[in-house]
């Protein structure tokens, strides 16, 4: 019999719930598989291209036998990524479609995009709720998936909680598809100057392109802009740099696409741009609801290049289209920043760990960049004593702002924890919990992380919060807390 006990003791009762969402190395998507120089691709494509005309024809009907069921667009992924190599092929309009469809494929692999983990839930009540039966929530979660090479990509989840409090997550697809950037993507010259500006960017080169561009561009017409100034300096070789620079904020700015896509479990994103190539991490979900009586999802993640991390922000009313855009401002840094559900006197808030020790509230007039925050929390039980940070946007009740915090104290151990802000005034701590909620027990601090449970954002049901929360950053399960019990102790404390 494994022990409950822990060195600290709530005295809000904590139901942890059976259900557990474990990592599954079936589920893969494919993506470019580049072995080598470009000396060694052109050796493999003329090696396929020396294959006979029948030889061809078996391999591709061998490929469709093998993985057409698993990947449906087969052709399109192979035509891609023989999109990516064509031009190492000097006679390439004169292949035949098979064999350039067989190029495409020997530089095509699967990923196992959660082979490793599948933690750092976030869930939030589902847009629609139309077919859920009366006393149930629809929900949506966000995870982070890792595979191979500690890669991790965001995927989702649908769920219901009925009236009795029962977690069912949806079965999940077969297919797992990587939604596909959307080529030719627009631009608002006025957001795009500001980011030119934020990285130092901005100069004379820089003011002759954006003087070719209208009020909104594309990627067309920002290459070709780019051109042409180019063509037009004696010393062009100067601006290399800036060219660079302004390249890279295009690409980290995408819209995503998958036009047959019904199910949100097929939907995965995986690194697209130069700022995510190690890593989408963390995503908190959230449900925002506008001034005007729209409703969006958000969900502001870290990006992550190997050396580097930068908040990124998701934006999607449903899950076969999504905007994705870097955060900007002095303070779109660090790791843990979460959007509130709505605007407070006409203005965003996001809460961020900026220092990586403390929580701050920040406040911005634009959901892009952040350039105001002051402190809001500070370590000051033996639990945070190392830093303390959000696990999810706040909650709005009737009593103020819930938020979940998470707290690191000896051995590295994250436990989880709550504050209650303010509701008009959210800068204003009016309860917070001396000992944590949720500490992770003997047999969740086993895992990749040992001693973490972490939380991306929770939900209110029928009086409950519902937490989902990671074991050891490998599984994911779900606490019950009754939320009249949490929000006592919070007001009693203070």
């Amino acid at each position: 019999m494994k022990s409950n006990e822990t060195m600290y003791h709530s005295r809000v009762k904590v139901e942890r719930v059976a259900e557990q969402l474990d990592p599954d190395p079936t589920r893969v998507i494919p993506r470019f598989f580049g072995p080598g120089d470009e000396k060694r691709l052109r050796g493999i494509i003329e090696r396929i291209r020396a294959l006979e005309r029948s030889e061809v024809s078996e391999l591709v009907r061998g490929l469709r036998r093998s993985f057409q069921t698993k990947h449906p667009d087969l052709a399109m992924i192979a035509k891609s990524n023989y999109d990516a190599v064509k031009y190492l092929i000097s006679d390439e309009p004169e292949l035949e479609m098979k064999r350039r469809l067989l190029i495409g494929a020997y530089f095509t692999m699967e990923y196992a995009i959660e082979s490793a983990a599948l933690f750092n839930p976030s869930m939030v009540p589902a847009i629609m709720q139309d077919e859920a039966d009366v006393g149930s929530t629809r929900f949506v979660m966000s995870l982070r998936a890792t595979g191979e090479g500690h890669i991790s990509s965001a995927v989702f989840r649908r769920g219901v909680i009925d009236r009795d409090n029962r977690i069912r997550i949806e079965p999940v697809s077969q297919h797992s598809r990587r939604l596909q950037v959307v080529e030719n993507r627009e631009f608002e010259k006025p957001t795009y100057q500001k980011r030119l500006i934020e990285i130092g960017a901005i100069g004379k080169f820089t003011n002759e392109v954006l003087d070719y561009l209208g009020k909104t561009f594309n990627s067309v017409e920002l290459k070709l802009a780019i051109d042409a100034v180019w063509e037009s300096h004696e010393f062009a070789l100067l601006y290399s740099e800036t060219v660079d620079k302004m390249v890279a904020i295009s690409r980290a700015n995408y819209d995503l696409h998958m036009p047959d896509l019904y199910d949100p479990s097929e939907f995965v994103i995986f690194p697209n741009s130069d700022a995510e190539s190690h890593g989408i991490e963390d995503m908190r979900l959230v449900q925002f609801h506008s001034d005007d009586g729209g409703i969006c999802y958000y969900g502001v993640y870290t990006a992550y290049d190997g050396s580097n991390i930068m908040p990124q922000i998701l934006e999607t009313t449903g899950f076969d289209r999504a905007k994705i855009r870097m955060l900007g401002g002095r303070y779109a840094l660090n790791k843990g920043m979460a959007l509130f559900p709505r605007k407070i006197d006409g203005r965003y808030l996001m809460l961020g760990r900026l220092d990586n020790e403390n929580l701050f509230l920040l406040r911005s007039d634009d959901v892009l960049f952040w350039n105001e925050a002051e402190l809001l929390l500070k370590p000051k039980f033996a639990w945070e004593i190392i830093q303390i940070g959000n696990c999810g946007s706040p909650i709005e009740t009737e009593s103020g702002w819930l938020v979940l915090t998470h707290g690191v104290g000896p051995m590295r151990q994250y436990s989880i924890g709550a504050a209650l802000l303010d509701l008009d005034d959210p800068s204003r701590v009016i309860g917070r919990l001396a000992e944590p909620l949720i500490v992770p027990l003997e047999e969740e601090s086993v895992g990749y992380v040992p001693n973490v449970v972490y939380s991306c954002g929770g939900m209110i049901h029928n009086d409950k919060l519902v937490i989902p929360y990671a074991i050891s950053d490998r599984s994911t399960t779900f606490a019950l807390v009754s939320l009249p019990e949490l929000l006592e102790e919070l007001t009693a404390f203070f």
